[in-house]
């Protein structure tokens, strides 16, 4: 992120918490050297840059485009100043979107098959096939691997995050804000699992606790 702020380009409102997160007690600025093809998670002092690596565009055969995610503060302005709470649920990016028609869209979007999300997230295909035909619900660790399996970017995370009903990334928690930046990143399911491992994290998969509490 201190690349994107060296020069002189602006933040959106949904990275800005991302620039100032902390790995525990001291600041931290995340970045990646330039020599490194494939990126990783480092702890450096504020005044050291670092290239930020752009996210892979979607494949060109996909045929389904997801919709733009109005922001909630966007919405909220809109609900309070309508007169009526009719209008604003008339209005657009009031949808009443669920789980499997989103994991569906993601699907299409990304060009990919349940059975290349099962291998990519790591998670069982029954599994995987099971939440896709909306016959369970994943938890939280799961709804992430789906994410990263899927190539997601963090606003596609956050968003299935919420649909899945568990909470969403937030850059104050460690672990979350590890899992953020190789969301970011565009880091795989395996990598992540690396870069949590290395700083003393659970993993996805589920071992326990590496760092002393």
């Amino acid at each position: 992120m201190s690349a994107i702020a060296s020069r002189g380009l602006s933040l959106s409102p949904l990275y800005e918490p991302i620039s100032r997160m902390a790995l525990g007690k001291s600041p931290v600025r995340l970045a990646r050297p330039a020599s490194q093809t494939v990126p990783r998670l480092y702890l450096v002092t504020p005044n050291v840059t670092g290239e930020v690596r752009g996210r892979a565009m979607p494949k060109e055969n996909a045929t389904t485009e997801l919709e733009p995610e109005r922001l909630t503060e966007e919405l909220l302005e809109r609900l309070l100043s309508s007169t009526s709470i009719e209008s604003y649920l008339d209005g657009p990016g009031v949808v009443d979107r669920t789980l499997v028609s989103y994991l569906s869209q993601l699907l299409a979007s990304h060009g990919l098959t349940r059975a290349q999300v099962a291998r990519a997230s790591g998670i069982n295909a029954t599994v995987v096939y099971d939440v896709f035909s909306g016959k369970s619900r994943p938890g939280r660790d799961h709804a992430i691997m789906l994410a990263l399996g899927l190539g997601c970017d963090l606003r596609e995370t956050q968003r299935l995050l919420r649909l899945a009903g568990v909470s969403e990334l937030w850059c104050k928690v460690r672990r979350d804000a590890i899992l953020i930046w190789c969301v970011e990143h565009g880091l795989s399911r395996v990598q992540a699992d690396d870069e949590l491992w290395r700083f003393g994290e659970r993993t996805l998969l589920g071992t326990g606790p590496l760092r002393a509490r």
